[in-house]
């Protein structure tokens, strides 16, 4: 799903704990006893996350509709 405006981005972010900026990057993380070992892998809070990036462009963030609609 297309998200266009920093403000609708930022109102996403802060609706759901699976997500967090990285400056303009836009980051989700999973729970995963795989990510010590996966290049996506990041140790956050004493816990391994499996991470994915979403670089905005010049048309905004690409993201996954499931974090929207608030099912992730």
């Amino acid at each position: 799903m297309k998200i266009e405006s920093l403000n609708q981005m930022e109102e996403i972010v802060a609706k759901n704990s699976s997500l967090f900026w990285d400056g303009w990057t836009v980051v989700s993380k999973e729970k995963s006893y795989k990510a010590k070992t996966s290049q996506y892998g990041m140790y956050i809070n004493n816990a391994w996350y499996t991470t994915k990036r979403f670089e905005p462009n010049r048309n905004g963030w690409d993201i996954p509709e499931k974090f929207v609609l608030g099912r992730a």
